[in-house]
This record gives structure tokens, C-alpha cells and sequence, in this order.
């Protein structure tokens, strides 16, 4: 796959909620996840490899009761660059409905995402 249709398969999953669906179809076994410097170690810490990957969405991810919305813009592409923002309104069973408002960049190889990097501030109440 081009780094395009990578692009807009993420996006089309992203918006669908289907994140854990998006890293199995869409990553390389040996890809790197990174957090922000600021975040503390815990459920969001950096991550190497798909199964530590997925892992660390479903910890994330498991925590939501109740999605509100998932807006995903499309992607912007540069050679085997791409990133896309995320605005996600959940409720959390630990920390109660927050926004969620990201900057995620991607590189692609060989057709899968090897790395994938966040940029936020804290989540909004």
C-alpha cells in the first residue's frame, strides 16, 4: 500500500471508533509509538512493537464508557510522512467525560506504519 491508502484507511477506521482494528491492519509488527515528553509513565507510555502497541490502546481505549464523537480531518502527506488531528469526547469511567485533541504523525514503510507519533496538551474536562 502507498503511504496515501495507508492514510486514508487510518482515517476511515479512526472515524469508525475501530482503533484496535486500524493498528492490526495497518502496522508493522516492529513499529514504535510515542507519547508526548510530559506524559508520565503509566497507561500512555512509549511503546515498541505491535503487541506492546496494542496493549497500551487497550488499557487507553478500555477505560471509555461512552464515545460522544471521533472527528478525524484527512491526511496530510509528505513523502512517506502523514498526520492527521484526532478530536475525540469520551467518558472515562476513571476521569469522566473529557476532549481529546491531538496531533498524530505517521511513517510509512513498505506499505505499514512503523512509527507513530502524539502531540497534545492535557486532556480537557
Amino acid at each position: 500500500m502507498t503511504t496515501q491508502t495507508v492514510a486514508r484507511r487510518l482515517v476511515e477506521l479512526c472515524r469508525a471508533g475501530q482503533f484496535e482494528q486500524a493498528q492490526q491492519e495497518l502496522f508493522d509488527e516492529d513499529a514504535v509509538s510515542i507519547e508526548p515528553e510530559a506524559v508520565p509513565d503509566g497507561i500512555l507510555s512509549d511503546e515498541t512493537g505491535l503487541p506492546a502497541i496494542r496493549a497500551k490502546g487497550r488499557r487507553f481505549w478500555g477505560g471509555v464508557e461512552a464515545f460522544h464523537s471521533v472527528r478525524c480531518t484527512e491526511p496530510v502527506i509528505a513523502g512517506n510522512w502523514f498526520s492527521i488531528a484526532l478530536n475525540v469526547e469520551a467518558t472515562f469511567r476513571s476521569i469522566g467525560r473529557i476532549t481529546i485533541r491531538e496531533l498524530c504523525v505517521y511513517r510509512v514503510e513498505d506499505g505499514k506504519i512503523v512509527r507513530e507519533q502524539f502531540f497534545y496538551d492535557e486532556y480537557e474536562p
